[in-house]
């Protein structure tokens, strides 16, 4: 009997070890692993080289300066709606405009907001921060110790990182807290425990990061305590994909709920229920999230099927059982099969849930009664978006942003006590002429025969001939949704210059819930792929363009897609642009985060995800004798996510290989591009020419 198990245990490792020789041996016959040294001098080298021969083609179109300039604009407006964020009894705001391109932190009352002019007061400047201390801050967001709100956690990002450097600022005097605490630059996250105490998360030295470069070791940090003093609180292990992180949930009753999340997959893990006196198990599944407190109960939100509780549904259960360990679910809100919960939020005695049903937007308000809770419908509008956008502990009060394709986003004010329609307290005026805009939302047949879903927004006076240029994107992974959102500058641009807008719900994402998503994970991530395409072909079909006149782009997952489109289907577009993306799937894992993305992606160490990484991975299928269309291929140096590495080794290939491509690299603003306004101008502008370039020609 133990020979049979030793051989059970011993073959996996045997097959795993063959999988990884074979991908090293891969390894060594590449030709450009040495552009995966990110910051080598010799590779910035390449990098400035590759930018002089793309922006030279790019910034001299005609239209390069009418675009940025109106890109700019738009992105630097006075007039756009500042996100409410309810804290301190105040409306706090982050903002950017061309005084403050790194932007502001800022508050005003709640009464003050509501007027057409708020009267705001500067917390923190971070432009005049980085110039005194030398460095391109950006913000990454704050943590406010509950119940009152007033020393945060400040989040600093040097360059648009994922690094953040943590500090402990004071709302009511509206400075950084003399000796207070202040963490140095790490993938890290920090939760109150109480105004002397943190639970955090970090670099704590050799041995504390997982592969992919999270922490996975929780200490307790006492105020004016050195780092190298503080007590081990939870260990998760190595081989975790993302790390472990501590939550802390509180609700207008003064109830408090500590987790340690230990984050061993992407997408799920263990939950401990933390004190100062130790630690137990949480039996939930893993896929099971707490995201709220509200009167004692705990309001949780999961992807798996939870006792009697189906997956992508709301549920709760006492404050009480998290003490022994095992919970009892309860149902809250149960999508249909069209539906899917979208986002999740508590006030003082409600919880807010958005979701979406065929991908429009809906609204609903749940308040207890006994054992149970009474949901109330909230009217909002057809054939738009509802995200919530702000939720407090201390009211009943939230904001819900509403947004449309053509339709300016506006923000309204939601009583969750009531079923009255939100009210519009703030619209952004249009950022485009939308007069004669149409916008359509069709089906496509994939190739198993799923349905996929797809909203097409067609400019004035659209002729379905065939010849209409068309942009088209989608995302299609890690459950996230693709919803409609106002165009603004993608609308001034192209839509107002006679374009059409495609945005494709394929599956992979989160439009339907979990089932959508799982559909496409790992070694069935084909269909995602063929979804995609299948749309293009109703398009043409349909008659709203044809390939010749279809460009399409996606970023990061997104980026691995238009990969893989650009490679299986070059036949079906004229134009591609890939945004700081997914590439090599072979090494994926050795590069900036891979190794966190195994549970969506899979991997080279078990063989049979090892072969259809190596069958869809774009880097690895290109071909000399291919027609391709000529892409245009963005990242950023700063990006500690995904990387730069997958572009720049994409378009060495390419070159290799003698086909026609365009490379640019900004060298600043992390995965997302958010250094700053006018970085996000010039990265809509460079690939709006590449699209007019392509789809209409070239200026005269």
């Amino acid at each position: 009997m133990m020979r049979h198990l030793a051989l059970v245990f011993w073959l996996p490792a045997l097959v795993a070890g063959t999988a990884l020789a074979q991908t090293a041996s891969m390894a060594d016959k590449d030709p450009y692993i040495w552009l995966e040294e990110k910051d080598g001098a010799k590779q910035l080298a390449w990098v400035k080289q590759e930018n002089a021969r793309t922006l030279a083609r790019l910034e001299s179109d005609p239209r390069y300066r009418t675009y940025y300039d109106e890109a700019f604009a738009i992105a630097a407006a006075t007039d756009r709606i500042p996100m409410p964020e309810q804290t301190n009894g105040r409306i706090l705001n982050f903002w950017r405009d061309v005084d403050h391109p790194q932007g502001v932190w800022r508050w005003t009352t709640h009464s003050n907001y509501l007027g057409a002019s708020p009267k705001w007061t500067t917390l923190l400047d971070l432009d005049a921060l980085s110039k005194a201390e030398g460095k391109k801050w950006v913000w990454k967001g704050a943590t406010c110790l509950q119940p009152d709100e007033r020393l945060c956690l400040v989040q600093l990002s040097e360059g648009g990182e994922d690094a953040v450097e943590l500090r402990e600022f004071d709302l009511a005097t509206g400075k950084f807290v003399e000796g207070g605490f202040r963490l140095p630059k790490s993938k890290q996250g920090a939760s109150w425990v109480d105004r002397d105490s943190l639970l955090v998360s970090r670099d704590w030295g050799e041995g504390t990061l997982t592969a992919s470069s999270y922490p996975f070791v929780v200490k307790l940090v006492k105020r004016g305590q050195a780092l190298d003093q503080a007590r081990e609180v939870f260990r998760g292990e190595p081989g975790d994909q993302l790390g472990t992180y501590a939550r802390t949930l509180a609700d207008a009753s003064g109830n408090r709920l500590i987790v340690i999340e230990r984050r061993n997959t992407f997408f799920g893990g263990e939950k401990f229920f933390w004190t100062p006196a130790g630690s137990h198990k949480l039996c939930v599944p893993a896929r099971t999230f707490a995201t709220g407190l509200v009167g004692g109960r705990v309001i949780f939100e999961t992807s798996d099927t939870w006792a009697d509780i189906p997956a992508d549904a709301v549920a709760w259960a006492p404050l009480a059982e998290m003490s022994g360990g095992k919970i009892t679910p309860r149902i809250l809100f149960a999508p249909t099969a069209r539906q899917a919960v979208q986002g999740v939020a508590t006030t003082k005695d409600h919880v807010l849930v958005s979701y979406t049903d065929n991908v429009r937007g809906r609204l609903a308000s749940f308040s207890a009664t006994g054992d149970g809770w009474r949901e109330r419908t909230l009217p909002v509008p057809e054939n738009m978006s509802v995200a919530i956008a702000s939720s407090t502990e201390r009211s009943n009060e939230a904001y819900v942003a509403i947004n449309g394709f053509a339709t300016p986003t506006a923000l309204a004010a939601v009583d969750a006590t009531t079923t009255t329609a939100p009210l519009t307290v703030k619209s952004l005026p249009a950022r485009f002429d939308a007069t004669g805009v149409k916008v359509e939302q069709f089906e496509a047949t994939s190739t198993d025969g799923t349905k996929v879903p797809y909203f097409v927004v067609l400019p004035r006076g659209a002729k379905l001939d065939g010849t209409l240029p068309t942009l088209m994107t989608a995302y299609g992974g890690f459950e996230l949704a693709r919803l409609p959102t106002y165009l603004g500058a993608t609308g001034k641009i192209w839509t107002e210059r006679g374009g059409a807008f495609v945005l494709a719900n394929i599956r992979g994402g989160g439009e339907f819930g979990p089932k959508w998503h799982d559909a496409g994970r790992k070694t069935k991530r084909q269909v995602i792929y063929d979804d995609f395409a299948a749309v293009a072909r109703d398009l043409f079909s349909r008659r709203v363009t044809s390939a010749k006149k279809l460009g399409i782009y996606g970023g990061s997952n997104g980026g691995l897609l238009m990969g893989v489109e650009l490679t299986q289907h070059p036949e079906l577009w004229n134009a591609v642009t890939i945004q700081v993306p997914l590439l090599d799937m072979v090494r994926y894992e050795r590069i900036a985060a891979g190794a966190s993305w195994v549970d969506e992606y899979g991997s080279v160490s078990v063989p049979e995800e090892c072969a259809f990484l190596e069958k869809i991975s774009p880097y690895r299928n290109l071909k000399r004798e291919v027609v391709y269309p000529e892409p245009y291929i963005w990242t950023t140096t700063k990006d500690d996510r995904v990387g730069p590495q997958h572009a720049r080794k994409f378009a060495a290939r390419m070159k290799e290989y003698g086909l026609p491509y365009l490379f640019y690299e900004d060298t600043a603003g992390g995965h997302s591009g958010d250094a700053d306004i006018a970085q996000g101008a010039r990265l809509q502008a460079l690939q709006m020419v590449y699209f007019s370039r392509r789809l209409i020609g070239t200026a005269q």
